[in-house]
């Protein structure tokens, strides 16, 4: 028989109380069990719950009464979602719940993006929202491994259309806690970033020589909700060491692009982690195929991945630029960094002869880079390309002497 298990099913329970309970009686239905938060403000419940409006409030440093006198619902929903992450941690820490599942509209997928990001990641945690998928979201307020349903036709009350999607999400919620293999964290973990084989393909080499070493890798498609995965676990400190060969969603952000976040290249040094940098696919920034080459980068160099994704080439200014923002967010850094620079490209495109091959681009983002390289930050020049032997050779030579100094851990440090 398998072990029964608790899901939080979380909401405004004075007006979403109806869709809540039925939440609630799928779950109990297949087998599991429900622990029930409130985060509304004005009204109350038609029963009680596990978790009170009230224990939330007082999770979040305030109290009901606050939110009220505050006459702003941004300001009291804020109060709300700092004091539900706060709960939600403090349940799972205490092994009481096993998954999460959220239901609101605008201001409830507000909160609920706040609640799922308190929780690591491997814990189950489902939202269903009028908005899902919505670019209303961005990037940086997306937890790593969260999932999203459509509540269509869920607005105001029960109906066949919005039972078909709150039934489908209470299933996934129960088989995902069910089904879940946690992260084990048996080995030390490498946070590595890439893109696909065709253009950046160190990781071929990489990934095994590195578990050769007795590490654990997870590579990251660094297309900015992959970035922003990276940069939610290297915040967490998850990484012993980490590989950030593809921050080209620095750029992104730069020049209104796919963005991961203002903090893109800054958490594995805020959390003392080591790092291992180097420029793949800095001078390209991506874009929505579908919708067509942006006014800025019309004229330019464009390469299309496919029918979704499309990348622009920067100009030589604009690399400059990207060479001194990543300097800067290095020197935050408070554990070594090494930047491998590879002075013939940086990616599969940007090879002599390629179609995206910018010579003079390269050299004025590699002359700015050694310009502005903090002095926190060893840089180390290749003459080679991002894709050839050589670099892989360089990036295992400075990782073994890290391992050897002790500077990363070569044994899982347990809490």
């Amino acid at each position: 028989m398998t072990e029964e298990k608790v899901i939080l099913v979380a909401g405004t329970y004075d007006t979403k109380d109806d869709e809540l309970q039925y939440l609630a009686e799928i779950i109990h239905g297949q087998g599991g069990r429900v622990m029930s938060m409130d985060v509304s403000v004005l009204g109350d419940p038609s029963r009680p719950t596990d978790v009170s409006k009230h224990q939330v409030a007082e999770a979040g440093g305030s109290s009901i009464e606050a939110a009220i006198a505050s006459g702003d619902e941004n300001t009291a929903m804020q109060i709300m979602g700092a004091g539900a992450a706060a709960k939600a941690l403090e349940l799972y820490r205490a092994g009481r719940i096993g998954g999460v599942i959220v239901l609101g509209g605008t201001m409830g997928t507000d909160l609920a993006l706040d609640l799922c990001a308190a929780l690591p990641v491997g814990v189950p945690k489902y939202v269903v929202s009028t908005v899902a998928f919505s670019p209303l979201m961005p990037p940086e307020r997306i937890p790593a491994d969260v999932q999203m349903i459509l509540w269509a036709g869920g607005l105001y009350g029960l109906n066949s259309i919005c039972k078909a999607a709150l039934s489908q999400a209470a299933g996934a919620v129960l088989g995902a806690a069910r089904a879940v293999e946690a992260p084990r964290r048996e080995r030390p973990l490498i946070g590595m970033t890439s893109f696909g084989k065709t253009v950046l393909h160190y990781m071929v080499t990489l990934k095994p020589a590195l578990e050769a070493r007795g590490f654990e890798v997870a590579v990251f498609h660094a297309t900015g909700m992959g970035g922003r995965a990276f940069e939610s676990l290297a915040g967490e400190g998850a990484f012993a060491a980490v590989m950030d060969f593809a921050p080209q969603e620095v750029s992104n952000h730069l020049f209104g692009g796919l963005s991961a976040g203002a903090d893109r290249l800054t958490n594995a040094g805020r959390a003392a982690t080591p790092q291992l940098v180097a420029p793949g696919c800095y001078d390209l920034v991506d874009f929505v195929g579908w919708q067509g080459v942006p006014e800025p980068f019309e004229g330019r160099p464009i390469h299309a991945h496919n029918r979704l994704l499309s990348s622009a080439v920067l100009e030589s200014d604009e690399r400059r630029t990207v060479a001194r923002e990543m300097c800067m967010k290095l020197a935050q850094a408070q554990a070594p960094v090494a930047v491998v620079l590879p002075t013939q490209g940086c990616n599969e495109w940007d090879r002599p002869g390629g179609d995206l091959h910018d010579a003079e681009g390269l050299a004025a983002f590699c002359g700015e880079l050694r310009r502005a390289c903090p002095d926190n930050v060893a840089l180390h020049e290749l003459d080679c390309h991002i894709n050839d032997a050589d670099f892989c050779a360089r990036v295992l030579e400075i990782f073994d002497s890290w391992t050897a100094k002790g500077v990363v851990r070569a044994t899982v440090q347990t809490k």
